[in-house]
This record gives C-alpha cells, structure tokens and sequence, in this order.
C-alpha cells in the first residue's frame, strides 16, 4: 500500500523517530505530540512508543519514518513503515 492509498482509506498516520532497531524486520519508533494541560494551559509533550514492521530493514535508529496504522501483524505490531523521511 503506498502513501496515497493510506490517504483514500483514511488510516491513522504518525511521523517519529525510530529508537531501537535491534530486531529483525521490526523497527521500536517513538511519536511525540504536543497536548494543551487542560487546567495550567501549559503546552506539554507526550511521548509513544509503537513497534512498526520494516519488511526491508531500511530504516536505522536516529531516523525520522512515517508510519501507517495497519492490521494486526503480531501480538504488539499494529504499525507499518511507509518511508523513511529526509534529516
């Protein structure tokens, strides 16, 4: 599926840093987002952490990857690797 597909069908896509790749075909990418407190108003950071799957093993930890929601692939693997980003 590429990008554009991902798009038509609406799925859920998130930018991050990848920070493991230790294993094999499966890349540990962290997201983080800004959220608004909602009582002090102050601009926080949240950070997850997905397990995404790299058929290729192209992407290596410290890279910036796009990733897309997909079907189930493991028992924690619920994310796909669509690309890896420009530094």
């Amino acid at each position: 599926m590429t990008e554009t597909e991902a798009v038509k069908i609406r799925k859920r896509m998130r930018e991050g840093c990848v920070v493991s790749d230790k294993m094999q075909k499966t890349r540990i990418v962290e997201v983080t987002r800004l959220v608004e407190h909602p009582r002090f108003k102050k601009i926080i950071r949240r950070k997850v952490k997905y397990a995404v799957h790299d058929e290729k093993n192209e992407s290596k930890a410290g890279d910036k990857v796009r990733i897309v929601e997909t079907k189930p692939l493991s028992k924690t693997k619920r994310w796909r690797l669509v690309k890896v980003l420009p530094q």
